[in-house]
């Protein structure tokens, strides 16, 4: 799927999805040693983590966004982003016997998938009411709610494992790579998509100056997000081998900041920071208007939202895996380079 710019128009409200069938599984998740909302960046008890989201709140978004009765409309990014992720599970040249979606929500992967690729597929996700939303697919799925940050299965169990949209909100990135990266077969891929730094700048930076003009300074309205230079190496440190990582924009036109908002929070893709402030003043609002369509608007009115999604794709090691060769094996130096001569004309006038 090309990338391209998605535009938001006002569509009207269809008929939801159909749910799909298959079975379920319910997992006691681990209880939360987060017991109030007031610290910006702490240390939880899993090692000194850094505990950044309100992963209580988070589910809470996710449940309200559920169950909204044209919560469908809402669900454009998701679709765009899981349908380039299944592009990539495509580019693989093999059937995955068992497959897992982390976060997956509604089942915007497999719904790109076919059986032929998948044959049997887990669907995770912290909302049971998202669950229950899933869409169905030629693929028979087995419904688990579980938390991403606490993965209830077996090592070396999934030929495939994919997330598309949910690492972002994980307090604990590198031990949720390094569980995937165990329940993976050797020689399994993983195959993510999560937002980057860059996403959402043209909000924030509005929110920013508005609140500086009008209330003396301001708070954090956009979650911190992942930088992609950081992907990579966190990908090594869990184990993962022969990465690849890459960015792609996506863009999306709103007729203004109001609908921005009301579309995140339609996702599910509200701030859950703890240090997040709850409320945004009427006139920061309309000053941050004012701002974000003399910086970034277009000529039509409307403003542009651009969301960065980084993709990675990581694997288990595995005997049969090429392997770059030992430091020093090389026979032929890169200064020689200068020492082959050039082809001459043999042909004198």
């Amino acid at each position: 799927m090309s990338s391209g710019v998605c535009l938001r128009v006002l569509r009207a409200a269809g008929s939801p999805p159909a749910a799909s069938s298959g079975s379920w599984s319910r997992v006691r998740l681990p209880a939360d040693p987060r017991h109030a909302a007031r610290r910006a960046l702490s240390a939880s008890g899993r090692g000194g983590t850094m505990n950044v989201f309100n992963r209580d709140m988070k589910k809470k978004q996710k449940e309200w966004a559920a169950s909204l009765r044209d919560g469908h409309q809402f669900d454009y990014l998701r679709d765009e982003v899981g349908g380039r992720v299944a592009d990539r599970v495509y580019d693989i040249v093999r059937t995955f016997p068992l497959a897992l979606d982390i976060g997956g929500g509604k089942s915007h992967i497999a719904g790109h998938l076919s059986k032929d690729v998948v044959e049997r597929l887990f669907l995770t996700d912290v909302s049971e009411r998202t669950l229950k939303q899933s869409r169905r697919s030629e693929i028979p799925t087995h419904r688990v709610l579980a938390d991403e940050e606490f993965l209830p299965f077996k090592e070396n169990t999934f030929d495939l494992v994919v997330s598309s949209l949910s690492l972002h909100w994980i307090n604990d990135l590198p031990g949720a790579l390094r569980q995937i990266q165990q329940v993976l077969k050797p020689d399994g891929v993983f195959i993510g998509a999560m937002v980057g730094g860059e996403t959402l700048y043209e909000l924030r930076c509005s929110l920013q100056l508005a609140e500086t003009e009008r209330e003396g300074g301001f708070s954090p309205h956009v979650s911190p997000y992942t930088a992609v230079t950081d992907l990579g190496n966190l990908l090594g440190q869990a184990g993962f081998s022969m990465l690849t990582v890459d960015v792609d924009d996506v863009q999306v036109n709103y007729p203004g900041i109001i609908e921005v908002m009301t579309d995140l929070q339609g996702m599910g893709e509200s701030n859950c920071a703890w240090n997040r402030k709850s409320l945004l003043h009427r006139d920061t609002i309309l000053a941050a208007e004012a701002i974000y369509k003399e910086m970034y608007g277009n000529e039509d009115g409307s403003i542009p939202a651009t969301f960065e999604i980084l993709y990675m794709i990581g694997w288990k090691p595995h005997e049969s895996q090429a392997k770059p060769a030992k430091r020093g094996s090389a026979n032929v130096s890169f200064g020689d380079l200068s020492k082959i001569s050039q082809p001459t004309d043999t042909n004198t006038s």
